[in-house]
């Protein structure tokens, strides 16, 4: 394996691999034939490439990204949460009971204090107070919760700096 390139246990990403990646992450809509242009191949290879990233799971698809401020869903909340009950039948109905809560942003199991971290969207402290009493804290095994409130985003972004 060369230096450039990175092995994740199933595919090997070489320098051109994490170009492709580097660019899509910043410019999802890019045309194939300015992808090719932008990494340094043609575009043949370049699309072979790419098809290839999409079929292995490494590229998952492409979404556009909104101005959350402008869409009125500018509250940013972050809440740590308890469980009650940490066994693997546990954690596997909080996890899917948790995905259905369409103002849960992100959510993580963390290694910590407690069990997971969720990011909260919503318009404003009123809906957020309605989400954190009627859905989160009725999530299964949630022992107990605590919120906070992101004043502004300082940064937030995708994958493209660290590819």
């Amino acid at each position: 394996m060369a230096g450039n390139d990175i092995n994740d246990g199933f595919t090997v990403l070489d320098l051109f691999d994490r170009r492709i990646l580097s660019v899509l992450a910043g410019e999802g809509r890019i045309s194939v034939t300015d992808l090719a242009r932008r990494i340094g191949l043609s575009k043949s290879p370049t699309q072979a490439r790419l098809k290839r990233l999409e079929e292995s799971g490494i590229i998952l698809g492409y979404r556009a990204m909104f101005d959350a401020v402008r869409l009125g869903l500018d509250h940013v909340a972050f809440v740590e949460v308890r469980l009650s009950d940490t066994r693997e039948a546990a954690l596997r109905a909080f996890n899917a009971a948790v995905a259905k809560i369409p103002e849960v942003e992100q959510a993580h199991m963390m290694a910590a204090g407690f069990d997971y971290l969720l990011k909260v969207r919503t318009r404003d402290m009123q809906q957020f107070r309605r989400v954190l009493g009627e859905d989160i804290s009725a999530l299964p095994h949630v022992a107990s919760t605590s919120t906070y409130v992101a004043m502004q985003a300082v940064k937030e972004e995708g994958l493209a700096d660290v590819i």
